[in-house]
């Protein structure tokens, strides 16, 4: 069964098997010596070729196999084709008469008996019953080709309906995690800024003052990237890249200056916009925070440590953006901050490269340090 289930959905399959049908119907019924019989019915047979494409035509072609060739298979295919093909109830109307007429009527016409009733009257049932089962059975498929459709496009419905049932809930996760950061990290960091610009104001002595505007320009700018987070997430997945300006290449003087460790800073770059005509925003935001994490790992995991950034795209044999973060063996003597850390950092480096389709490389060196590499395409 699963053999010829698999035969029949073959197209080629669908065309051919009713014409060899159809053939071997007339060579039974007329034998196989030609005469207008045999021929007439082997042009109906033939014509089933067309009948997708044509389905009236090729019924009213197998109308003359049936009423001189008396074959059955042609004409009954060919008004099944019809029936599932054409969606027009007046036209099958139609093709039930002139098949049962086709049926009925003897050849020649002059070896009608009209005083036969019994035998008329079983032969006009016979061709009504010829005409109007494949027709039947035509309608049928056709109804079975409707439902699936309308299930499919239900199933697709339900399945969007779904995804934006999902979207709808991770939008109102989105939104509470926005309260929560908002309430409990943005009023710390405030106290945080405060205290320091008190500290910044009330002491004389030089190094505390500019160790106090360094803490105060660093709560300034962790606020701004809140407020870009919590943005982010109460679009729940929206376009949120204007509510605050993205730190690119050209700010990263700037977060080494503030990063309180010894860094060497190498950058050899060429200076592009940024968007549809340059270096996509999203390369160099990727880029800025690969340099951003490195840093934070070095504070946290080897204070002290000598740090060299490298940020290059000189290599002609590829146009890609490359940044490495090298650091030291830790300082002994430097205390350990102690900074909490979840172990993502990394991980989320490497899942943010492999989206922009680059790829990135984190390893310990022979003499105790860590590097930190990545590279980006600079074409979007």
């Amino acid at each position: 069964m699963n053999t010829w289930k698999a035969l029949w959905a073959r197209p080629w399959a669908r065309l051919i098997v009713p014409v060899l049908l159809a053939t071997a119907d007339a060579f039974l019924v007329n034998g196989v010596t030609f005469g207008l019989a045999l021929n007439v019915s082997l042009i109906a047979a033939g014509a089933l070729l067309l009948r997708t494409r044509f389905p009236l035509t090729v019924f009213l072609a197998t109308l003359p196999g049936i009423l001189i060739g008396y074959v059955w298979f042609a004409p009954m295919i060919a008004i099944y084709t019809v029936a599932v093909r054409r969606d027009d109830r007046r036209l099958l109307t139609a093709c039930v008469p002139l098949l049962a007429a086709a049926h009925f009527i003897p050849w020649p016409v002059s070896d009608f008996e009209p005083t036969a009733y019994r035998e008329n009257t079983l032969t006009l049932i016979d061709a009504f019953v010829t005409s109007i089962g494949p027709i039947a059975l035509g309608l049928l498929v056709r109804t079975r080709r409707e439902l699936a459709a309308r299930l499919d496009e239900l199933t697709r419905s339900r399945r969007h309906a779904d995804r934006l049932l999902a979207e709808q809930v991770v939008g109102t996760e989105r939104a509470r995690l926005a309260r929560e950061m908002h309430d409990v990290v943005a009023h710390q960091v405030s106290l945080i800024s405060l205290q320091a610009g008190a500290v910044q104001i009330s002491t004389a002595d030089p190094r505390a003052r500019e160790g106090a505007r360094t803490i105060r320009d660093l709560s300034v700018r962790t606020l701004e990237e809140l407020r870009h987070m919590v943005g982010i997430l109460r679009t729940a997945g929206g376009d949120a890249e204007d509510l605050t300006p993205q730190p690119r290449l050209a700010d990263l003087p700037r977060l080494l200056e503030v990063s309180a460790l010894e860094v060497e800073y190498e950058a050899d770059y060429a200076e592009r916009p940024t968007g549809r005509t340059g270096r996509p925003e999203a390369v160099e935001r990727a880029a800025f925070r690969t340099v951003q994490e490195a840093l934070t790992n070095v504070r946290k995991h080897a204070p002290g440590a000598l740090v060299r950034v490298r940020v290059s795209d000189r290599d002609p044999a590829c146009d890609r953006l490359r940044v490495e973060v090298r650091n030291g063996p830790r300082d002994a003597g430097a205390p350990a901050p102690e900074l909490p850390g979840g172990g993502h950092g990394l991980v989320g480096l490497r899942e943010r490269a492999r989206l922009l389709g680059g790829t990135f490389d984190a390893y310990r060196t022979d003499d105790g340090g860590f590097v930190v590499r990545a590279e980006f395409p600079q074409h979007a």
